[in-house]
């Protein structure tokens, strides 16, 4: 059988069919047909007798020769076939040459298969000497030898960078990669003047780590060593990115090199971080408790070689890895927005990893797919991994199931360049080529430095417990400045004096620093919204003994009003949005009286009117999880998107609300990083049930209520949380407020779980009236959102405050014997007993802020009841909820807690259960008889169980 004659039964009108469609696009045809094709191509240059040829229109022909059922004949293909297997080898070295590539600078790469080898292509070394057009491709012209085209190969691809990328779909940006690898890379040779300051970086880097471990033996500081060449790295970035127009670098890493990076990139001066490891520094604890040096954050600003100035920022962080992620894409997307009118090319996200992180925290996968959704993309994000080959006291084999940690980057087509952190040019080479493609495609990419970790996981740690023979080569090894050094006095770019005398210059500079002698910091001017930071004010307790006035005129709830019951012309809404329509209408200019999603549309409407930024995003928010929001309808024909609050007047702010993926962790945090970079805008982050808010503890704990403690960095970033018992079982109940409580001191968050709309409106309008921001954590409701009982008349919204406390209307002050203070939902099951019952005698009281804890207010509504005895009601379990937090404020005030019984389970799932537990608690609370008590909730639970039977 011969080589072609898989085709031989093949319909001739189809062949030239698929010809035609190779030859305006060799990409829409099949990889085999594609070859074919190829293979045909060249053989037209050597036609041989009877084979098929393209006539001058390009279209295939076949001899008169085809036998009678129309089969192509057969043609001696040695030289296409040739020249196939070589374009297949090409295409091999662009797909798994970075397998083989020289990336690892202190012991042998694993053998990971490749099949690179000539027989692997059915091709020998007799071939070596024969010309193949293919070389062509490579831009060798059509007359190269097999050996030119793998040295050429080999020199592109095996060297100390491998290139992955030959999965990107994109033809355009394929191509335009590929272009830079095969051609810039070979000619990519920086000019003495780069090539010392490479080394000068390197140098910096190297001995600032060297005199830190002589001066300051066993302290931690997460040293750099092995990897120095980051810094050299992000010189280069920050220069080249500052040539293509960009104007501020936002950078979010650990603690790995941060010390270093403060110092040699931030410009951090010497002293400050030598005064901190002294411990002479008298760090002010006034506004918080402060964090260790090597989680700061830092500003400042820099002139680049061209002159250029450039702003950056440095993200505080915690330990949890990878956790800064978000934070930083959010406070990008706020300065892109609103610092820079909507340019992406502005601003730049670096974000550095782990290797061992990256692979193993699910926050960088989240991350990695929200950086091309519309409500959350940057404009491209450069991933720098300082890949230490060990995490902790782990190995990679161990910390991964991927070939490389950054084998998430081929979700989203993001292009990979591994580079031996050994030579510091082609890390250089590397991330000037990550900046431009950046630039160019606004899309992420990820460098992937290999190098080591020549200590311990800190300073004290011995590394040799678990990777002996690892770190008895790295104990021998060179550092990367040395290395680099002996590379240029091999070439004969600079004598080896010179890097000996940069290194004794450099040593002086730094003992002159520890003795005090004082260093120009770097400058920084302020952007306009950090002057609107800077014009905010510390809150003190007194701003929390009286909320301000957030009432609104009649006219602004007209016109908002209007933008939520008006639809465009054309538009076709769906029948139950035209009921909802005619319900807000009335809401509005009849009956006057708002639900809860009016009361919070109104709220987002007026902040918009007065040109604030208003941004919402969550699971789901757009219609809201028990589809009350609306707040972006669909035409019914066309799901056309319309906004209603976009269209109030002219000249207003537009209302961003968006579906968000289905993340919690990476999404609270990209919102609490936009709300960190704008203190104008109400940033708000809405889980689909609050008991999600689980999945994003990690930022909760160390980000949000922690951060003005930590970093003296303000946030006004609010969380909605629904949250109540209605049946649905233990996770969709609790929302744990108790968790938010004991996380609540020092006026860090306000927490709160609202019964009216009017009080939703004033919390909302609040977070920006303030002089100064903290995070708002909402327990909001579910079945609270068409509790008929749960309105509010417009009068609410024109005038008036948020009440901390809301005290009771019906019961008889006089006779009253029996306080019952509570939150949340639980007051209407209260409600709904005191009036059916008219319990006069009983006294329903909400606290409608739990934190900071309202006493005052408190006090003044329970002296209305002297010889009463208080109690406090909550439907979640004894162990949840807010009993524990109102102990530390109330405990001899308090008579006892009316709950639910201790459980390890937020709630039950069974409804009859809940039915018959929530009688109990709304009995007990009135102190109902037992026999009364367990008569109701019989009778109660087989009403349920008919209706149950009846549907």
């Amino acid at each position: 059988m011969d080589a072609y004659s898989y085709i031989a039964n093949a319909h001739g009108e189809y062949i030239d069919q698929l010809y035609q469609a190779y030859k305006n696009d060799p990409e829409s045809v099949d990889f085999g047909w594609r070859k074919f094709f190829e293979g045909f191509d060249f053989s037209q240059q050597y036609p041989e007798d009877g084979a098929a040829q393209a006539d001058g229109e390009g279209v295939l022909r076949t001899p008169a020769s085809t036998n009678q059922a129309g089969q192509v004949r057969a043609v001696d293909t040695v030289s296409a076939d040739k020249e196939t297997q070589v374009r297949n080898l090409i295409h091999a070295y662009r797909s798994r040459g970075h397998l083989v590539a020289n990336t690892n600078p202190v012991r042998p790469r694993k053998d990971r298969k490749a099949r690179l080898s000539l027989t692997d292509f059915g091709l020998s070394e007799a071939d070596l000497d024969t010309v193949f057009k293919n070389g062509e491709i490579l831009g060798l012209g059509t007359d190269a030898k097999l050996r030119d085209i793998v040295a050429a190969l080999d020199k592109i691809y095996t060297r100390t960078i491998g290139f992955e990328y030959m999965y990107i779909r994109d033809p355009q940006v394929l191509d335009w990669f590929r272009e830079k690898v095969e051609k810039d890379s070979l000619s990519f040779n920086p000019g003495l003047d780069y090539k010392k300051r490479i080394l000068s970086k390197l140098n910096e880097a190297v001995v600032f780590e060297n005199f830190l471990h002589t001066k300051f033996l066993g302290q931690k500081r997460f040293s750099l060593e092995g990897g120095e060449s980051t810094i050299p790295a992000l010189d280069a970035i920050i220069n080249k990115s500052s040539e293509l127009g960009v104007k501020e670098v936002m950078i979010g890493m650990a603690h790995r090199g941060r010390l270093n990076v403060l110092a040699n990139i931030m410009g951090k001066t010497y002293e400050q971080i030598f005064s901190e490891f002294e411990g002479t520094a008298v760090p002010d604890l006034t506004m918080g408790d402060g964090d260790v040096k090597y989680h700061m954050g830092y500003s400042s600003e820099v002139e680049t070689e061209g002159g250029q100035k450039v702003n950056l920022k440095l993200a505080p962080n915690p330990s949890h890895l990878e956790a800064v992620n978000p934070v930083v894409e959010g406070f990008v997307r706020a300065k892109i927005e609103h610092q820079y009118g909507g340019d992406y090319h502005q601003i730049l996200p670096i974000l550095i990893h782990g290797d061992a992180a990256l692979a193993g925290q699910g926050i960088g996968y989240e991350v990695t797919q929200m950086s091309q959704l519309e409500g959350y993309k940057t404009g491209g994000t450069i991933h720098f991994v300082i890949n230490n080959q060990v995490g902790f006291t782990t190995d990679f084999e161990d910390a991964r199931s991927s070939i490389y940690s950054t084998d998430l980057a081929k979700i989203i087509d993001a292009p990979v360049l591994h580079v031996n952190g050994d030579d510091p040019e082609a890390v250089v080479f590397a991330v000037r080529l990550a900046t431009e493609y950046r630039q160019q495609f606004h899309a992420d990419i990820f460098i992937d430095m290999v190098c080591y970790r020549r200590h311990g996981h800190n300073e004290s740690d011995e590394p040799k417990f678990t990777q002996p023979t690892l770190y008895n080569l790295i104990s021998k090894h060179q550092n990367p400045r040395e290395v680099y050094n002996a590379m240029l006095v091999q070439r004969g770019d600079v004598d080896a004096e010179l890097a000996n005398q940069m290194d004794r210059e450099f040593r002086d500079l730094l003992q002159a620093r520890l003795d005090m002698v004082k260093q120009k910091p770097l400058p920084y001017n302020y952007q306009s919204l950090e002057n609107e930071w800077r014009s905010l004010r510390r809150s003190k307790p007194e701003d929390f003994e009286l909320s301000p006035q957030t009432g609104i005129s009649e006219e602004v709830v007209q016109k908002v009003g209007q933008a939520l019951t008006t639809l465009p012309e054309g538009f076709r809404p769906l029948k139950q949005i035209e009921k909802l329509m005619e319900e807000r209408k009335k809401m509005f200019f009849e009956s006057r009286v708002l639900n809860w999603a009016a009361g919070e549309l109104l709220a987002y409407g007026s902040l918009l009117h007065e040109k604030h930024i208003v941004r919402v995003s969550g699971q789901d928010v757009q219609r809201g999880t028990f589809s009350h929001r609306h707040a972006v309808l669909h035409d019914a024909e066309t799901s056309a998107p319309y906004n209603s609050l976009n269209h109030i007047e002219e000249g207003q702010e537009k209302l961003s609300i968006y579906n968000s993926l289905l993340s919690e962790y990476a999404v609270l945090g990209f919102e609490f990083g936009y709300a960190m970079a704008n203190p104008t805008a109400l940033v708000i982050w809405e889980a689909q049930f609050g008991d999600f808010a689980n999945g994003a503890q990690t930022m909760i704990d160390q980000f949000i209520v922690s951060s003005e403690s930590k970093w003296q960095r303000m946030n006004g970033v609010v969380l909605q949380l629904p949250h109540g018992y209605e049946g649905q079982g233990p996770e969709h109940s609790n929302a744990r407020p108790e968790r938010f409580l004991q996380l609540a001191a020092e006026n860090n968050i306000i927490v709160a779980n609202m019964t009216t709309p009017a009080n939703f409106f004033h919390a909302l309008r609040r977070q920006l009236t303030w002089e100064f921001r903290k995070p708002l954590v909402v327990m909001s409701p579910k079945s609270m959102l068409r509790h008929p009982l749960c309105v509010s008349p417009v009068e609410e919204f024109t005038s008036g405050t948020f009440r901390e406390v809301l005290g009771d209307v019906y019961a008889d002050a006089k006779k009253v014997k029996r306080v019952l203070l509570c939150s949340g939902k639980i007051y209407f099951d209260l409600l709904e007993e005191q009036q059916k019952s008219g319990r006069t005698d009983v006294a329903l009281v909400r606290l409608e802020q739990l934190h900071p804890f309202p006493k005052k207010q408190l006090d003044a509504e329970l002296a209305k009841y002297p010889k009463a005895k208080v109690y406090w009601v909550q439907e979640e379990p004894e162990n949840m909820g807010y009993w524990n937090y109102l102990l530390r404020f109330m405990r001899r005030e308090l008579e006892d807690v009316i709950s639910r019984k201790p459980s390890a389970s937020p709630a039950t799932g069974y409804n009859k259960v809940h039915v018959k537990e929530q009688k109990e608690l709304v009995a007990r609370a009135f102190d109902k008889p037992r026999e009364e008590v367990a008569d109701a909730t019989i009778k109660e639970a087989v009403a349920v169980a008919d209706k149950s039977q009846d549907a």
